[in-house]
């Protein structure tokens, strides 16, 4: 993808004095202002439009050189410009992305780099190494300082992998907590929330990982948010769930070894005065890795057919579904009489412990292939990560190369590869080579058990991450009471302004058997959703997807054509997204577009809402609106929904009514 360099205005470097405290720079806009301070320790503060978002938050680096250490050290030479640039997304909820912001780059006496960027709806710094040799950094100190003791929505780390403080599938609901009650023993992951005065939020995450672990988050003294890095692995075994996981068993006293010259991940605070903005940011995006594929033109996204959730359910057929051929076959047809691009064979096609060997006798791979090459149908393959990379995650990646040469041969098209399950330095790398090599066999990715990080910029051909609470937790989730244990409802409509802040998340949508709270209940075998009929598919326009699923059986869809029919048009990349309206954990409103069609759709918590839709975002003329709206009883009987198909004008008004758990959908052509 080229990137498109509009302008860079205002340049100036200055040679300033060591003793020289403070330094400012602001957002093009000019409501951004992020301050540096370098009294004592190096501090950075941010502010908008007057008002104080982060008080002086320190910025801190330990680090060997041979057996020389290297702290951030002293502020020498300044330069700031402003840049105005844009660079084109075609895998994206937009077609391009403005990259527009104020730069400070405060070069240190101790080989460091600090550099800085005011966006207008946010503020980041990085730290980039200018030593000419490799560094051993201990650790890095990054902290995030409130001035009130502010409502947060908090991701927790739990379930961790064989009691791993840093294994964990970066699956969280959110804690809604004030910062002096967040659990002091515990990690948070981010993106994580926090409520400002007067509807305001900043968003604290960090972007453009690599080579580098991910940032976690603790609490600190006061209404402080402080870092916290895994430690490099030194010793790992098989283990977790089902042996599925490289566990590590031994640490280091370090957090990475960094190559000459390197760039550290961004540490951000993303600041909006009404959540709808949230929907539309686009710091991930700007602050990640340029795309490192040259000829981007085989990458193509779309929808696929799951079997897993539904455990393969499927009746009226003359063959007993299961891991078989005949299954298989049946999908394909499936996905071709729907439009669909793909179907993924999950968990259960290879052996335990090798994606070349002990394959399933049931299942005829060269047959499938090309029984869907002539359908139009790609085939993807499940992998664990550990089988994927030979369980040696710093090998020389004979292994993947190997078995991803042989199944693009072959003519699969990719691989779900699971059970990452961390993000310390060495994950991240081998994420980063895993896509590499993907890309040289034009092999798509869906990473699980990991969240996006930049390399979805970098490397187009991961499609997806999951990392969030999908619809796969309705198959085991507990009742309480009168209803089941956890709100997904408010989840729903609360990851989008959140986890897919970091970037798409596959959370597998798609359910036709739906339920309100009193008739909901967890079954493994066949699952339903919480929520109503229409609150599913309003999730294919929310959801950010490249490669969006179906998660229900083709005989629930078939039994369900007219809606499988709708939710079959809506593409998984966008050219243009408008945040129409919303709140965080309350209910969204979004329209995006795809050529010359819009898509828009609503949803909300287990909170019936009216709500008005202006159709200003339409062209002028008259267009042909197909519409789902929850049904009339469907606050009995979530299953219920209209279907509705009129025209419509840009001067209209459309009355939304959700449901309970509710949604609303439509097409407007």
């Amino acid at each position: 993808m080229k990137r498109f360099v509009l302008s860079v205005v205002a340049a100036m470097v200055t040679a300033m004095s060591v003793s020289a405290e403070n330094y400012e720079v602001a957002s093009p806009n000019g409501k951004v202002k992020v301050t540096v301070e370098t009294s004592q320790t190096t501090r950075w503060s941010v502010s908008y439009d007057g008002k104080m978002v982060l008080l002086p938050s320190e910025i801190g680096i330990k680090a060997k050189l041979g057996k020389k250490t290297l702290t951030l050290g002293k502020v020498g030479k300044v330069s700031k410009k402003t840049v105005r640039s844009r660079f084109q997304t075609p895998f994206y909820k937009k077609a391009a992305v403005q990259d527009e912001y104020g730069q400070m780059l405060l070069y240190t006496n101790q080989k460091w780099v600090i550099e800085v960027r005011a966006y207008d709806d946010g503020a980041a710094y990085r730290l980039v190494s200018s030593a000419s040799q490799p560094l051993e950094v201990e650790n890095e100190t990054a902290e995030f300082c409130m001035s009130d003791d502010y409502t947060a929505f908090i991701p927790y780390v739990n379930d961790n992998r064989s009691g791993e403080r840093y294994c964990y599938s970066f699956e969280s609901y959110y804690d809604e907590q004030s910062l002096s009650e967040m659990y002091a023993d515990s990690l948070a992951i981010t993106p994580l929330a926090l409520c400002l005065p007067g509807g305001m939020k900043a968003i604290v995450m960090d972007a453009g990982v690599e080579n580098y672990p991910g940032m976690m988050l603790v609490k600190g003294d006061g209404n402080t948010l402080k870092a916290e890095f895994a430690p490099y692995p030194l010793e790992q075994e098989i283990g977790g769930y089902d042996r599925l996981n490289l566990i590590p068993t031994k640490r280091a006293d370090y957090i990475a070894r960094i190559d000459a010259k390197q760039a550290l991940p961004w540490r951000a605070v993303v600041i909006t005065e009404k959540d709808a903005d949230i929907l539309n940011c686009d710091m991930a995006q700007r602050l990640a890795p340029a795309c490192r594929i040259a000829d981007t033109s085989w990458i193509k996204p779309g929808k696929v057919a799951w079997d897993w959730w539904n455990n393969l359910n499927i009746t009226g057929v003359d063959f007993a579904s299961g891991m078989n051929t005949d299954t298989y076959l049946y999908y394909i047809d499936f996905a071709a009489k729907n439009q669909l691009e793909y179907i993924i064979i999950d968990e259960g096609w290879s052996g335990k412990e090798s994606l070349m060997d002990d394959l399933n006798p049931d299942i005829d791979l060269p047959r499938l292939i090309a029984y869907g090459k002539q359908k139009g149908v790609g085939i993807i393959l499940w992998s664990s990560w550990r089988n994927l990379i030979g369980s040696n995650p710093t090998g020389d990646m004979a292994v993947t190369d190997a078995v991803m040469k042989h199944y693009a041969d072959m003519g699969i098209k990719g691989f779900k590869v699971d059970f990452f399950d961390r993000d310390d330095q060495q994950v991240i790398a081998s994420a980063y080579k895993v896509a590499a090599c993907a890309a040289s066999h034009h092999l798509y990715l869906d990473y699980h058990g990991l969240k996006p990080f930049g390399i979805q910029r970098a490397y187009p051909n991961i499609f997806n991450f999951e990392g969030v609470k999908g619809l796969e937790n309705s198959k085991w989730e507990p009742r309480v009471g009168d209803g089941p244990l956890h709100d997904q409802p408010r989840y729903d409509v609360t990851a989008p302004y959140l986890r897919m802040l970091a970037g798409p998340m596959d959370y597998t949508p798609g359910a036709m058997s739906n339920a309100l709270k009193d008739s909901f209940f967890g079954n493994n075998d066949h699952p339903m959703s919480q929520g109503t009929r229409v609150h599913q598919m309003a999730m294919y326009t929310v959801f950010e997807a490249p490669l969006q699923m179906l998660a229900d059986s083709p005989t629930k869809y078939m039994q369900n054509q007219e809606c499988t029919d709708f939710i079959a048009q809506i593409p998984t990349t966008f050219d243009e997204t408008i945040a129409i309206d919303g709140q965080l954990g309350e209910y969204i409103v979004i329209a995006r577009r795809k050529g010359t069609v819009w898509y828009v759709a609503a949803m909300t918590n287990w909170t019936p809402r009216e709500l008005t839709l202006s159709l200003d975002f339409l062209n002028s003329g008259i267009h042909k609106a197909d519409i789902f709206a929850d049904g009339t009883n469907a606050h009995k009987e979530a299953t219920d929904y209209r279907h509705i198909r009129k025209d419509v004008s840009s001067t209209d008004r459309i009355q939304l009514h959700l449901s309970s758990g509710g949604g609303w959908t439509a097409i407007f052509r």
